[in-house]
C-alpha cells in the first residue's frame, strides 16, 4: 500500500473524528448514489471507459485504513464490472434511462489503489452529474484540473482519498455545482485566496462545503460571506483559518450545519443562525463566550440539536445557564471550557440528549440526580473535572438507569466514596469505559471485563484497586487495555493471550504481573501502544517482540533488562517513541535502529551504555526527542542532519569536543542540557541565541573556556534555566536582561567573571534561584535583588564583594528566601538585622516536602552544591523544606542580634569566622529545627545559653575559638559533643571537655528577646515544633537522602521518569570546590 504510518498527530485525529463524523457516510449525497437498471443499455463508449478506469487501479488486501478507522463498509465495487454485460447494472454505476449515458458514479469505500492521473478515462464521462469516489487510496495522487469539465456535474466527493496539491481553479467552473466535499486529506489539498475567491463566487447554487483538512491557512475568514446564500451546510474543520470570525452571518438563512472547529478564529461569536441544527467552534482556543453573547446564543438557537463549543473559553458563564438550550438538544460538547461551580440539578429536561461531554473543567460537587433521566444518553464524559465527587446513591441510580451507555469516561473525577461494586450493573452495551486516576478503592468487579462489546478499559492509577484479570471469556473485540497503577493481577499466560488477539493499546506500568512467559505478549500482533514499564522485570527483551511490526510506542523504562539492545528493534519499523530507560542495557549502540526513519522519540538515559553515540542518530529524519544522559558514552558529538529537535540531554557522560555548530540551528529546540560531560571545551558560540523557543539551558560542569555570551540575558522570553556553572568563563555576566523575561534559575557558579552584578536582572521577577558563587564579582551588596517577588535561594559565596549590609530598602525584602550564601567575601559591619527580620520563609517549615524545579519545565529539578554540617555536599535535589544561613568568612562585627531567634525555621545557621562579639543569645534556643550551628573564631563572650541544650536536630554544633566560659549546658544533643566543639574556648568547663566544673560557676542566662516585654506575646507557639519532635524520627538528614519519585513530563503527558541520588559526600579541598554548584534534572 502506499501510505506511511500515522504520526502520533494524526492518530489521535482519527479517534476523534471517530465519534465526530459517525453519521456523515449516510449523508444525503451518498445516499443518492445507488445502482439502478435501465430501459436503455449501457453506451459502448461509456462501458469501455469504465473498463479502463477499473484497469488503472488495483484493489486494496485490506480495507483503507481511513474509511476502516471509521467502521464504514468497504468492498471492491469494480469486481462486478465484466466486458460484455450492461454496464447500467454494475455497482456504484447510475445511467440516464433515456441515453443510456452514465450520470452517477459512487465508488466511496471501494478499496481502489493507485494514482489518479489527468488521463484517466475517468474524464471522459462527460455526462457526469454525480461523482463519489471517496474513502480510496489514491496515493496522494494531485487533484486534477479536468474536473473542472465536468459541466453537468452537481455533486463532487473526494473526501478521505489521499488526494494531494491545490484545489485547481477550474473546479470553479462547475456553475451547477450543488455539494463539494475535499474534507479530510490530511492536509495534503491546499486552497489559495484567488482560487477560493473564485470558487465561492461562480458557485452561485453550492448548498454543500465540506473542506475540512484543506488546508485555507492563507483564506480571510471574512471571504466566507461571498459563499451563496443557499448554503445550508458549512464544515471547515481544521483548515489553519486565522483571523476574527464574520461578526454577523445572517445572510445564511438556510444554514443547518456550520462546523469550523480546530481553527485559530477568534472574535465575538456570531448567533444570527435562525435555522442552525448543528454548531461546532471547538478547539478555537482564542475565542472567548461571555455570559451575555451565550445567552444570545441559546436564546435564537431553538432548533440546535448539536452544539460544540470545547476549548472555547466560558470561564464566566454560570453552568445553571446550560438549562436554557433547546430542550431537542442531542449532542452538549463543552470540553474544557473553564465551566465553574456545581452542574445543574435539573439536567434531566434533556430528554433526547445522546452525547454529553463535561470534561475538562472546574465543575464541583456531586453529580446530580438529574442525569439518571437522560435515558437516551449514549456517552457521558465528564472526566478532568477534579473536584466532582459522585456519591453513592445516585451514581447507583445513574449506572441502572442509563441502559443505553456505551461510553463513560469519568477520569480523574473523585469516585472515592463509591464502591466499586456498583459498576456491575453498567450496561451490557458498553464499549468504552474510562475510571483513569479515580482513587477507586477496592475489588473491581470481574463481569465488566467480560462485557461482550467493549473495546476500552482504562483503569489505570487507581492504586487502591484490586482483583484479578480474566484469561478468558473475553470480549473479543477488546482494543485497549490500561491497568497502571493498580493491583489487579494479570496472569501472562497462553489462555489470556489468545483472547486479546484484537489488543491495539497495553499499558501494564507499575502493575501486578504474575507471567509464566512474557515472550508470549509477541504474540499480540496487533499492537500499536505497549508498555510494560516499573514492573522489576529482569533478563533480556524477548525475541518475540519482533513480532509487534505495527508497533509505534514501546515503553519498557526502569526495569531491570540486560543485555544489548536487540537487533529486531530495527525491524519495527513503525516505532515512533522508543523508551528503555533506567534499566541495566550495556554495550555500544549498533547500526540496529538506523533503519527507524519514523522514530521521533528515543529515551535510553540510565543505562551502561558505551562507546560513541553513533552518528545515524543525529541523522534520524523524524527524531524530535534525544535523551541519552546518565551513561558511559564518549568521543565528540556528531553533527545533526536535520533540524527537527525539539529536546537534546547527554548530560552526564563522558563526552568532548565541541558543540556542534549543527544544534544552533535547531530551531524549534527547547531543551539543551550537556552537563557534566567535563570534557565539552571551546567557547560557547553567540549563535546558541538563535535557539528562540530554549526552555531550559545547560551546559554546567564542563570545560568551556571564553567569554559569556551578551545576548544570553535578553534573547527569549521563554528562557526559564540558564546554567553555566562549573566551566572556565570570563569576562562579565550578561548585561541586559529584558523585561518580561521568564528566568526561573540563573547559575553562573564557579567560572572566573569579573565586574558587577548587573542591576538588569531585577527584571527577572520570576527568578526563584541566582547563583553567582565562586567568582571574581567585585561589587557591593546587591541590594535590588530584594525587589525580585519569587527569590528563594540567593548563593554570592567566594566572591570579591566589601561593603556593609545594611539591611531592606523595599517592603518584604528577600520574603521568600530559604536559602542565602554569602560567605568568604569580605562584608563588614554589624550583622543584617533589618534583613532577619523580613526572611518570612524562614520564620515558618513548609508543611508539604517537594523538590523544587522549573515551575513551567518540571523535569528539571534544581541542585546546589554547599557546605553542609561542616562537609562539600551535592544536593543533587533541594528539598523545599530546607533553610539555610550562612555569613560566615567575613568580616562581620558586633553583637549576635536577638532577632535571630525569629528564625525558627533555619535547619543550618553559620555565623564562624567574623569578629562578632558579646553574648551568645538565648533566642537561639527558639530554632527547634537546627541541624547545625557553627559560630567559630569570633570573639564571643558569657555564657553558652542552657536553651540550646533543648535543640533536640541538633547534630553539628561548632563553638571553638570565641572566650567563652562556665559550664558547657546538659541535654539529649549537647551530651553527643566532643571537645572539639568547644575548643580554644579556655573558660568552659564540663565533661565535654574533660574540666570539671566547682560550685555555681555557670548560671543560666536570663532569657532575651526580641523587643522589650514578655517573650510569650512574641513568640506565642514558637516551641510548638517541640511537641512532635519525637513523631520527627532521624529528622532532615534521612529526608534529604531519600529518593523520591517524581512524574516525568513529555510528549503527549503520560510519562514518568527516574530515582536519583540525592548528595555525594566529598572532602573540603580548593576554594572552587567549596562552591561547586550544579543543577540536575529528573
Amino acid at each position: 500500500m502506499g501510505f506511511s504510518p500515522l504520526s502520533l498527530s494524526q492518530f489521535l485525529s482519527s479517534i476523534l473524528l471517530l465519534f465526530h463524523f459517525h453519521s456523515t457516510i449516510s449523508s444525503p449525497l451518498s445516499s443518492n448514489y445507488s445502482s439502478s437498471s435501465s430501459s436503455h443499455s449501457c453506451a459502448h463508449r461509456q462501458s469501455l471507459s469504465l473498463l479502463q478506469f477499473k484497469q488503472s487501479f488495483s484493489i486494496q488486501s485490506s480495507p483503507f485504513w481511513f474509511a476502516r478507522n471509521y467502521q464504514y463498509d468497504q468492498y471492491p465495487k469494480t469486481e462486478s464490472w465484466k466486458e460484455g454485460t450492461d454496464c447500467c447494472l454494475w455497482d456504484g454505476v447510475t445511467c440516464d434511462l433515456n441515453t443510456g449515458h452514465v450520470t452517477a458514479l459512487d465508488l466511496s469505500c471501494s478499496m481502489l489503489y493507485g494514482t489518479l492521473l489527468p488521463n484517466n478515462s475517468l474524464f471522459s464521462l462527460h455526462h457526469l452529474q454525480r461523482l463519489d469516489l471517496s474513502f480510496n487510496d489514491f496515493n496522494t495522487s494531485h487533484i486534477s484540473s479536468r474536473f473542472g469539465q465536468f459541466s453537468n456535474l452537481t455533486h463532487l466527493n473526494l473526501s478521505g482519498s489521499d488526494l494531494a496539491g491545490q484545489v485547481p481553479s477550474e473546479i470553479s467552473h462547475l456553475s451547477k455545482m450543488v455539494s463539494l466535499d475535499l474534507s479530510w486529506n490530511y492536509d495534503l489539498v491546499s486552497v489559495e485566496p484567488i482560487s477560493f475567491d473564485k470558487l465561492v463566487r461562480n458557485l452561485t447554487k453550492l448548498r454543500e462545503l465540506h473542506l475540512s483538512w484543506v488546508n485555507m491557512s492563507l483564506v480571510v475568514p471574512d471571504s466566507l460571506m461571498n459563499l451563496s446564500s443557499s448554503l445550508s451546510s458549512l464544515k471547515l474543520d481544521d483548515c489553519g483559518l486565522q483571523g476574527k470570525l464574520p461578526s454577523s452571518m445572517g445572510k445564511f438563512k438556510h444554514l443547518q450545519y456550520l462546523d469550523l472547529g480546530w481553527n485559530s478564529l477568534s472574535g465575538p461569536i456570531p448567533y444570527d443562525f435562525d435555522e442552525l441544527v448543528s454548531f461546532d467552534l471547538s478547539w478555537n482556543n482564542y475565542l472567548n463566550l461571555e455570559p451575555i453573547s451565550f445567552d444570545n446564543l441559546v436564546r435564537n438557537l431553538t432548533k440546535l440539536r448539536e452544539l460544540d463549543l470545547s476549548r472555547v473559553n466560558m470561564s464566566l458563564v454560570v453552568p445553571d445557564s446550560l438549562m436554557n438550550l433547546s430542550s431537542s438538544l442531542s449532542s452538549l460538547r463543552l470540553y474544557s471550557c473553564g465551566l465553574q461551580g456545581k452542574l445543574p440539578s435539573l439536567m434531566g429536561k434533556f430528554k433526547h440528549l445522546q452525547y454529553l461531554d463535561l470534561g475538562g473543567n472546574n465543575l464541583t460537587g456531586p453529580i446530580p440526580y438529574g442525569l439518571e433521566q437522560l435515558s437516551e444518553l449514549v456517552s457521558l464524559h465528564l472526566s478532568g473535572n477534579f473536584y466532582l465527587s459522585p456519591e453513592p446513591i445516585s451514581f447507583d441510580k445513574i449506572v441502572q438507569n442509563l441502559t443505553k451507555l456505551r461510553y463513560l469516561a469519568l477520569g480523574y473525577v473523585n469516585m472515592s466514596l463509591v464502591a466499586p461494586n456498583s459498576l456491575t450493573n453498567l450496561s451490557s452495551s458498553l464499549s468504552s469505559l474510562s475510571l483513569w486516576d479515580c482513587r477507586l478503592q477496592g475489588k473491581f468487579p470481574g463481569n465488566i471485563f467480560l462485557l461482550p462489546n467493549l473495546e476500552r478499559l482504562y483503569l489505570s492509577y487507581n492504586e487502591g484497586l484490586t482483583g484479578s484479570f480474566p484469561s478468558s471469556n473475553l470480549s473479543n473485540v477488546l482494543s485497549r487495555l490500561g491497568l497502571s497503577n493498580t493491583r489487579i493481577s494479570v496472569y501472562l499466560e497462553n489462555d489470556l493471550i489468545s483472547n486479546l488477539k484484537s489488543l491495539e493499546y497495553m499499558s501494564l506500568s507499575n502493575s501486578t504481573i504474575i507471567r509464566s512467559d512474557l515472550s508470549l505478549l509477541g504474540n499480540l500482533t496487533q499492537l500499536i501502544f505497549l508498555d510494560l514499564s516499573s514492573n522489576n522485570l529482569n533478563g533480556q527483551i524477548p525475541l518475540s517482540f519482533e513480532n509487534l511490526v505495527q508497533l509505534r510506542y514501546l515503553y519498557l523504562f526502569s526495569n531491570k533488562f540486560m543485555g544489548q539492545v536487540p537487533n529486531f528493534l530495527g525491524r519495527l519499523v513503525n516505532l515512533s517513541d522508543l523508551d528503555l530507560s533506567n534499566n541495566q542495557l550495556v554495550g555500544p549502540i549498533h547500526s540496529q535502529l538506523n533503519t527507524l526513519s519514523n522514530l521521533e522519540s528515543l529515551i535510553l538515559y540510565g543505562n551502561l551504555f558505551n562507546g560513541t553515540i553513533p552518528s545515524f542518530l543525529f541523522a534520524l529524519p523524524s527524531l524530535l526527542y534525544l535523551d541519552l544522559h546518565n551513561n558511559n558514552f564518549i568521543g565528540n558529538i556528531s553533527e545533526l542532519q536535520y533540524d527537527s529537535l525539539l529536546y537534546l540531554d547527554l548530560s552526564n557522560n563522558h563526552l568532548r569536543g565541541p558543540i556542534p555548530s549543527s544544534i544552533f540551528k535547531q530551531e524549534n529546540l527547547t531543551a539543551l542540557i550537556l552537563a557534566s560531560n567535563s570534557e565539552l571545551t571551546g567557547e560557547i558560540s553567540s549563535s546558541i541565541c538563535k535557539l528562540r523557543f530554549l526552555q531550559v539551558l545547560d551546559l554546567s560542569n564542563n570545560s568551556f573556556r571564553g567569554s559569556t555570551p551578551q545576548c544570553l540575558g535578553n534573547f527569549s522570553t521563554m528562557l526559564l534555566v540558564l546554567h553555566l556553572g562549573m566551566n572556565n568563563l570570563q569576562g562579565t555576566v550578561p548585561s541586559t536582561f529584558s523585561k518580561d523575561n521568564g528566568l526561573e534559575y540563573l547559575n553562573f557558579n564557579g567560572n572566573e567573571l569579573e565586574g558587577k552584578i548587573p542591576r538588569s536582572i531585577i527584571n527577572c521577577t520570576m527568578l526563584e534561584v541566582f547563583d553567582l558563587g565562586n567568582n571574581k564579582i567585585e561589587d557591593a551588596f546587591p541590594y535590588f535583588l530584594e525587589t525580585l517577588p519569587k527569590l528563594q535561594i540567593l548563593v554570592l559565596k567566594s566572591n570579591k564583594l566589601q561593603g556593609f549590609v545594611k539591611g531592606p530598602t523595599a517592603y518584604n525584602s528577600f520574603s521568600k528566601l530559604r536559602i542565602l550564601d554569602i560567605s568568604y567575601n569580605n562584608f563588614s559591619g554589624p550583622l543584617p538585622t533589618g534583613y532577619f527580620n523580613s526572611l518570612e520563609a524562614m520564620m515558618a517549615s513548609d508543611q508539604n516536602m517537594i523538590y523544587l524545579n522549573a515551575t513551567n519545565y518540571t523535569s528539571y529539578v534544581y541542585s546546589i552544591e554547599m557546605t553542609w554540617k561542616g562537609v562539600e555536599i551535592e544536593f543533587r535535589k533541594i528539598q523545599s523544606t530546607i533553610r539555610i544561613l550562612d555569613l560566615s568568612n567575613n568580616n562581620f562585627t558586633g553583637e549576635i542580634p536577638k532577632v535571630i531567634g525569629k528564625l525558627k525555621a533555619l535547619h543550618q545557621l553559620n555565623l564562624s569566622h567574623n569578629s562578632l562579639t558579646g553574648h551568645i543569645q538565648s533566642s537561639l534556643g527558639n530554632l527547634t529545627n537546627l541541624e547545625s550551628l557553627d559560630l567559630s573564631s569570633n570573639l564571643l563572650t558569657g555564657r553558652i545559653p542552657t536553651q540550646l541544650g533543648g535543640l533536640t536536630f541538633l547534630a553539628v554544633l561548632n563553638l571553638s575559638h570565641n572566650q567563652l566560659e562556665g559550664r558547657i549546658p546538659s541535654g539529649e544533643q549537647f551530651n553527643t559533643f566532643t571537645a572539639t566543639s568547644f575548643e580554644g574556648n579556655l573558660g568552659l568547663c564540663g565533661f565535654q571537655v574533660l574540666k570539671e566544673c566547682y560550685g555555681d560557676e555557670a548560671p543560666s542566662l536570663r532569657p532575651s528577646s526580641f523587643d522589650e516585654g514578655d517573650d510569650s506575646t512574641l513568640f506565642g507557639d514558637g516551641f510548638g515544633r517541640k511537641a512532635v519532635t519525637m513523631g520527627y524520627g532521624c529528622g532532615f538528614v534521612f529526608g534529604v537522602a531519600t529518593g523520591y519519585i517524581v512524574f516525568r513530563t513529555k510528549k503527549p503527558s503520560w510519562f514518568f521518569r527516574m530515582v536519583e541520588d540525592i548528595w555525594n559526600l566529598k572532602s573540603k579541598k580548593t576554594k572552587k570546590n567549596v562552591g561547586r554548584c550544579g543543577a540536575r534534572r529528573n
